[in-house]
């Protein structure tokens, strides 16, 4: 004999599972796995509870697919520093029970990928997302987190590293060296990292009393080639730096090539710290110092922000992640 007006608590001890399983199986039984999904069904059918959202389940189209899409000119997504985060993205996913697809943005837009026909419910844009791809989203009430990246005029949870924090850690280092001569070479990556890497390098240097005008300052392209150019230029001046920050590590091995080419020692001669530890770092000699970024953590934060979203529920507007200092030979 069944219950009279049968309740989840009934489905719950019938189908052998929680009564939270239950609720996510009516409201969205695409995140249940299949065999729980029939049994709490067979156990909702023979109690007669609530055929009506049985069939209001069975019906629905939901995929619970997300996107992380990485945003950046000519990047693939074996891009290292990207692979990282995704990772941690995937590692958080699949504890979720949520699909997920991964792309460059320029790959989904070729693709004709728009959010319907994939069936994204939410997405992760890393790096420097275009503010056309954002508004597409939005328009069609897809949920977007950003990390590495944050946008004026757009209400969007940010995961972000610290920046400034990093960039402080580094030339402190080098200040804490004995080195006054410090000069950086900015790379040109995405607006949002290099404002905040150029301005936290003036700051830093300026709450130190020390010198920051255009003669220590460079810009350079991310690749060895344009870096080693730049370094070359600032170390053959007869008041060249002693300390040369680059604003990633790609950039500060191309300082190290400059260096080697001028018979500068490292770091008797000459100090190089970078920024993003890649496995650049243990690749050059000396060793790089270099901020460490906690990629796993950015990955797991955005994860996390883009299921609060889905579920209705609040995130904070922006996330701060610490970064650390790896010190090693090139300092």
């Amino acid at each position: 004999m069944r219950p009279i007006n049968a309740t989840i608590y009934d489905v719950s001890r019938l189908s052998g599972v929680s009564i939270a399983t239950v609720s996510r199986t009516f409201a969205s039984p695409e995140r249940v796995r299949e065999a729980t999904r029939q049994k709490v069904f067979e156990a909702a059918e023979i109690l007669h509870y609530s055929p009506n959202a049985i069939a209001r389940a069975m019906a629905r189209q939901q995929t619970d697919k997300i996107a992380f899409l990485i945003c950046k000119k000519d990047a693939t997504i074996l891009d290292e520093f990207y692979a990282r985060i995704c990772e941690s993205i995937m590692r958080r996913t699949i504890q979720s029970d949520r699909q997920l697809v991964i792309s460059t943005a320029a790959d989904w837009v070729q693709a004709a990928g728009t959010a319907q026909n994939k069936q994204v419910e939410g997405v992760i844009l890393g790096g420097s997302a275009q503010a056309d791809m954002v508004s597409e989203f939005q328009g069609k009430h897809i949920a977007v987190v950003l990390v590495n990246n944050r946008m004026p005029g757009f209400d969007l949870p940010c995961v972000v590293s610290d920046e400034y924090g990093g960039v402080r850690l580094a030339v402190e280092h080098l200040i804490q060296r004995g080195h006054r001569e410090i000069a950086m070479i900015a790379g040109r990556f995405s607006p949002y990292i290099v404002g905040e890497r150029y301005n936290a390098f003036l700051r830093v240097m300026r709450d130190h009393g020390l010198e920051t005008d255009a003669r220590r300052i460079a810009m350079c392209d991310p690749t060895i080639e344009s870096a080693t150019q730049a370094a070359l230029d600032l170390l053959s001046r007869k008041d060249r730096p002693t300390a040369i920050f680059g604003a990633n590590d790609v950039i500060a091995a191309g300082v190290l090539k400059a260096a080697r080419r001028l018979g500068l020692r490292v770091p008797g001669d000459l100090a190089v710290a970078g920024f993003d530890d890649s496995t650049i770092c243990g690749m050059v000699e000396p060793e790089l110092t270099s901020v460490h970024i906690n990629c796993r953590r950015i990955g797991e934060v955005g994860v996390d922000c883009l299921h609060a979203l889905l579920n209705g529920e609040e995130c904070p507007p922006v996330t701060v992640i610490p970064a650390e200092l790896r010190v090693r030979g090139s300092t």
